[in-house]
This record gives structure tokens, C-alpha cells and sequence, in this order.
């Protein structure tokens, strides 16, 4: 007699499968479970451009990480240093791609002063860089005229 397997039989089988704690997973996936970067094609962009390092070494897409790994991330102005607690190939919710990590204090503080130092430079910065509108121009015709 022939075994046949059944859909729920084979979905329970998968998720046993699944529920298994991974012991390493690579690096471009990870990020991308952890919600660093959208899609595993830019997470494995950024790996490829240097933008990510495991432990102060350049690295690999294909590179396994394992726990307690630290990496180096950096995206757009910010670079965040993250201590890997936990392992998932799956891409979840926001609140439980937090918990796959966390970030050092020192990496926390450093943003904080650099966000800051970027918002008092835009503060400072002129405005008066491009040629005046057509509006502006009418104004300072205006002016002239009034104050000969």
C-alpha cells in the first residue's frame, strides 16, 4: 500500500522544518530579514560597495554570520554598529526585526551628535545661492526705484 502524503501532513512538516534555530544564515539575507534594505539585491549591492563589515572586515554576500557577530552598517549619512542576537531568514514585521538585533551605545550616541552637527549646518547655510524668481526680481525693481 502507497503512502500518501497529505497537504496538511506536508505544511506541518515544513514548519517543523522551519521552527529549527538556525545556527548561521548568510549575511545579504540576514540584513534584508532584519529590514536594513528592502530587497536582497540591495543588500547584497551595499555588501559588494563595502558599506557592510562583520567584526572591522570587508565581507561577502555569501558570508555565513553567526550570533554575536558585530557589524558595521552604513546607509546614506548614518552608520550604525549592530550586535547580532538573533538569527532569521524570514522577513517579519518591523517590531520583530528589531528584536534579530541590537545596536551599541556608542553607535547610538554617534548618530545622535553627527544628526545633530548635519541640522545646525543646514541651519547656517545661505539660501541666496541661486538666481532670484521672477517675484524676487520684481521686488528688488521696486526698491531701486523707490529709494533714488
Amino acid at each position: 500500500m502507497a503512502f500518501k502524503l497529505s497537504f496538511t501532513s506536508m505544511k506541518f512538516s515544513q514548519m517543523a522544518k522551519s521552527s529549527a534555530p538556525l545556527q548561521k544564515i548568510r549575511i545579504d539575507k540576514w540584513l534584508w530579514a532584519a529590514r536594513f534594505f528592502k530587497t536582497r539585491a540591495l543588500a547584497k549591492a551595499a555588501i559588494e560597495g563595502g558599506k557592510v563589515h562583520i567584526n572591522g572586515q570587508r565581507t561577502k554576500p555569501s558570508k555565513d554570520i553567526i550570533l554575536g557577530e558585530t557589524l558595521c552598517i552604513r546607509q546614506g549619512w548614518d552608520e550604525k554598529t549592530v550586535i547580532v542576537d538573533k538569527l532569521f531568514d524570514q522577513r517579519r514585521g518591523a517590531t520583530e526585526a528589531e528584536t534579530l538585533y541590537s545596536e551599541t551605545a556608542e553607535s547610538i550616541e554617534k548618530r545622535a551628535k553627527l544628526s545633530a552637527e548635519r541640522k545646525a549646518a543646514n541651519c547656517s547655510a545661505s539660501t541666496h545661492d541661486r538666481r532670484p524668481t521672477k517675484k524676487q526680481r520684481r521686488q528688488i525693481h521696486r526698491f531701486k526705484e523707490e529709494n533714488l
